[in-house]
């Protein structure tokens, strides 16, 4: 990006936006509110910023991720071709005192100065591709669903162990759960027709899948969270372990402050369950970690510090196949081109 002269920030909300055009500090901000979050608001705000000579080539535009609020917004200017950055809220909050005011207008303008300090950044938004989108939210319903059939088979559970028994609940429960059961079904099962109608996300699925612990469910996500390994990030397990949220920082400073490396456990949190699954698996199932695993018990490590560790050594398996595009090989061992 260069030539930039403009930096639009949007606060978004259900129903409508707020917009600011920052230039430089000290410098005039122009500020339009009420503008209605629609295809007729999406056009006044492009005439808008037009009135200001704000145009395409000169400016970029920054909004926060608010989920579905902004998706019509940054797909419209995507496709009109404007500059569009969408920042996490923490990381614009905390470039910012918290003792100011809030309100739209004041967020606008601060997501516009966050756009111009942090420009150098910022990483410009694109569309997925739609099979990647339908992916994702087959993976979000199925998880919904998973969720619902645990807190009722939880119930049934409770519900059997009581004294006085109520037949009809629990029949409407374990009828319940039956149904829940047939829809995760279906939902596999059109996940994995999915996948197939792209060779190349079913062929990198196939690779995926050979790696001991790795099934469709992981793999998907994986190629969700890359999307579709599109994504530089994934060519790094280092970045992508520290995106899902399984990489230890250390807190330490001199002599005095010590603490143990913790994980920050944020990030995907489904991708991050299914690796400590996956983890908990192959530690279980597979000699070589297996082995791994025991062994750093015996060392005096704790249990959960071990199974991230596992957990840390499938994703770099995972960026490896992704990137090679071969099949895992069981005992494979690496040497050096020139010891060969």
């Amino acid at each position: 990006m260069s030539q930039i002269s403009f930096y639009v920030g949007i606060d978004i909300a259900n129903n409508d936006f707020a917009a600011s055009i920052f230039t430089q500090p000290n410098g005039p901000v122009q500020t339009l509110t009420k503008i209605p979050n629609e295809l007729s608001g999406y056009e006044q705000f492009s005439s808008w910023l037009s009135s200001h000579q704000v145009h395409i080539e000169n400016s970029v535009i920054c909004l926060e991720a608010t989920g579905v609020y902004g998706e019509a917004l940054t797909y419209w200017l995507a496709a009109k071709g404007y500059k569009v950055a969408v920042e996490p809220p923490l990381k614009v909050k905390r470039a910012f005192s918290d003792k100011a005011h809030k309100n739209d207008t004041a967020d606008s303008k601060k997501i516009a100065e966050y756009a111009y300090r942090y420009f150098d950044e910022l990483k410009l938004w694109q569309p997925k591709a739609n099979i990647i989108e339908q992916i994702n939210v087959l993976l979000m319903t199925r998880e919904q669903l998973v969720q619902q059939r645990t807190a009722l088979t939880n119930t049934l559970t409770t519900l059997k162990k009581k004294v006085v028994q109520t037949p009809l609940a629990n029949s409407i429960h374990e009828k319940n759960i039956e149904r829940l059961t047939q829809q995760i079904k279906r939902i596999e099962k059109e996940l994995k027709k999915l996948i197939d109608k792209d060779p190349d996300f079913k062929n990198l699925v196939k690779y995926l899948d050979s790696i001991p612990g790795v099934g469709l469910l992981l793999a998907a996500n994986f190629l969700v969270a890359t999307n579709g390994f599109k994504n530089k990030m994934a060519l790094n397990h280092r970045k992508m372990s520290a995106y899902i949220g399984i990489c230890p920082y250390q807190h330490t400073s001199g002599t005095s402050v010590y603490k143990k490396p913790r994980i920050p456990n944020y990030g995907p949190a489904r991708l991050r369950k299914l690796l400590h699954l996956a983890a908990r698996s192959v530690v279980t199932h597979h000699e070589q970690f297996f082995l791994y695993y025991h062994q750093k018990l015996a060392q005096g490590k704790d249990r959960k510090l071990v199974l991230n560790n596992v957990a840390n050594k499938l994703l770099k398996i995972m960026c490896a196949i992704a990137r090679t595009q071969n099949y895992f090989v069981d005992n494979y061992v690496h040497i050096h081109s020139k010891f060969a």
